[in-house]
C-alpha cells in the first residue's frame, strides 16, 4: 500500500522518503557533527573578528606568517586540551580566541597589558 509517498512495508515498518530511523544513535551523530566542524575550522585557520582586525591596526600589531603560524598552533593545543575562550600571550600582545569558532575576537599589545584583567577565558597559552 502506497500512502503519501511512504510505502507500507509487511511487518508493520515503513520505508520511503523522510522515513526517520528512530534506532539511530543520536548521541554519536552529534560527536561526529562536531568532529566534523571541528576539522572544517582547523583546515580554514584563525579568522579575525572586525574589533580584533581594527585592535591591531590602533595598537601597531603586525602579523606575520610566523605569528600567525604559532596562534594557530597555539589554539590547537588549547582545543586539544578542551579550551574555549583563550588567551594566547606572546611579546607582540595578548590574542584573546574563542576556540569553538576559531575566531580571535581581540586583541591587546604588549604595552596595553599592564595592569590589565582578563575576563570570560578559561585558558592561557604563553607563547
Amino acid at each position: 500500500m502506497n500512502i503519501n509517498e511512504i510505502h507500507k512495508l509487511p511487518g508493520g515498518r515503513n520505508s520511503g522518503i523522510g522515513q526517520i530511523n528512530i534506532d539511530r544513535d543520536l548521541a554519536g551523530e552529534s560527536a561526529f557533527g562536531e568532529m566534523l566542524k571541528t576539522k572544517s575550522l582547523e583546515s580554514q585557520g584563525l579568522n579575525f573578528s572586525k574589533h580584533a582586525a581594527k585592535r591591531m591596526d590602533e595598537r601597531g600589531i603586525a602579523m606575520s606568517d610566523q605569528l600567525l603560524g604559532s596562534l594557530e598552533q597555539a589554539v590547537e593545543g588549547a582545543r586539544q586540551k578542551g579550551a574555549r575562550d583563550v588567551a594566547v600571550i606572546g611579546r607582540q600582545g595578548v590574542f584573546i580566541v574563542n576556540v569553538p569558532n576559531n575566531v580571535v575576537v581581540t586583541t591587546m599589545s604588549a604595552d596595553d597589558m599592564k595592569d590589565r584583567i582578563f575576563t570570560n577565558i578559561d585558558s592561557a597559552v604563553i607563547l
